[in-house]
């Protein structure tokens, strides 16, 4: 498909070793799921974010699959996970034969809120997902606490958060009991499709292994004690992926300094910027991430950069309201303001400083077209949470 966008929300940045390495992967004919690049990919990726074991997957919503079956997730048991986040999460769950049981978000950080995973713990509850989103950490201090408290598992749905650190430096992935990763093509690295679950635990790692392979056995060739799947990434996206990490510091570093251009130009907006935490910690700015007053506010906004040619996305709709998860009894007021109000703008690596000022022109302008005024008012979180309907819920 052809982008109709000057400006897309993401692109892939591919001018490393991908095509050197993926040319070697076609010299020597190891294309399928065997091949040296699996095994660097892995071992490297390991390194990188600071984890003893990771094996590769074909994708990141059998990541969470997989995740879930090394741990032992079975019919009856209930995962606590939050309303606001991509359905994935949430499918590989039911997937799995659990149920998934939502949880509200924190309006300052966008995470799941470690006050309602605590009040959603039941009997039948076998694990809590903390999924960190848009290149923000949750609060792992606090969910681990509850999950020691009560005994439950830990996973932690890293598919945004890759080069993210919390206010102690500790790289988000790296506290639960496992967690996975996505490397679609709009992710920080990729593959074009793969991902990657990683753990501390070497009898959780090689379960993993072994169930991503058919379940095989390791000592006999084709002989298969356990139900598997085919779960392996390919040689081929391995090797991306590889070229992918080489590059990973630079392309983390550029996205930080994306984010800092558009803090510097949309300060006096009236919008809510996805800026640094207040409690520290590294974010990785997976997508750079707007809030607006309201719906209608931020589907002008976001007609006004797509007349103008900029692709731009709008927050995840929160779980509980699709068809098949609906709870019209529950409240979650946090993410469902969330799911109306915020914006994922323009954010890959290759984007110049003079992109990310034609973006912030157009945003500028529709709002000074709104107000009548070309002096906007000066928006900070504090006017946001005083507005409607952020205020409702503050």
């Amino acid at each position: 498909m052809i982008c109709l966008y000057k400006i897309p929300v993401y692109q892939p940045t591919l001018s490393g070793n991908e095509k050197t390495y993926v040319n070697a992967c076609l010299d020597t004919g190891w294309i399928s799921s065997r091949g040296s690049f699996v095994e660097k990919f892995e071992s490297q990726f390991a390194d990188f974010v600071g984890i003893n074991h990771a094996t590769s997957v074909c994708n990141g919503t059998v990541a969470i699959h997989l995740a879930l079956e090394v741990l032992g997730i079975k019919p009856g048991d209930e995962v606590i996970v939050p309303t606001f986040t991509y359905i994935a999460s949430v499918n590989a769950i039911v997937q799995a034969g659990a149920k998934p049981v939502f949880a509200d978000s924190i309006l300052e950080t966008w995470q799941i809120d470690p006050a309602d995973v605590a009040r959603k713990v039941t009997p039948k509850t076998k694990a809590v997902m903390a999924v960190h989103l848009y290149g923000r950490p949750c609060e792992m201090d606090a969910l681990v606490k509850i999950c020691q408290a009560h005994g439950l598992l830990l996973i932690e749905d890293c598919a945004e958060s890759f080069g993210t650190s919390d206010a102690d430096g500790i790289a988000t992935g790296t506290r639960g009991d496992i967690a996975t990763y996505s490397f679609f093509g709009n992710k920080t690295i990729t593959t074009g499709e793969g991902g990657m679950v990683t753990t501390n635990h070497k009898a959780l790692h090689q379960l993993a292994a072994k169930l991503k392979s058919q379940g095989m056995s390791a000592e006999r060739q084709y002989w298969h004690d356990m139900r598997g799947y085919n779960y392996r990434m390919t040689n081929i996206a391995a090797a991306i992926g590889l070229a992918q990490l080489e590059r990973a510091t630079e392309i983390l570093e550029k996205k930080r300094q994306i984010a800092q251009w558009y803090c510097e130009r949309l300060h006096n907006s009236p919008l809510v910027l996805d800026s640094e935490l207040d409690t520290g910690g590294r974010h990785s700015f997976w997508m750079f991430s707007v809030l607006a007053e309201d719906a209608e506010q931020r589907n002008g906004l976001r007609s006004a950069l797509r007349d103008a040619g900029v692709e731009t996305r709008p927050f995840f709709c929160p779980a509980h309201l699709m068809p098949m998860y609906a709870a019209p009894e529950a409240s979650f007021p946090v993410s469902e303001v969330l799911g109306d109000t915020g914006i994922n703008l323009p954010s890959y690596p290759d984007l110049s400083e003079a992109d990310i000022d034609y973006i912030c022109e157009v945003m500028l302008t529709y709002y000074a077209q709104q107000t009548q005024n070309p002096q906007i008012l000066v928006g900070t979180r504090a006017a946001m949470l005083a507005s409607s309907p952020l205020k409702k819920i503050a």
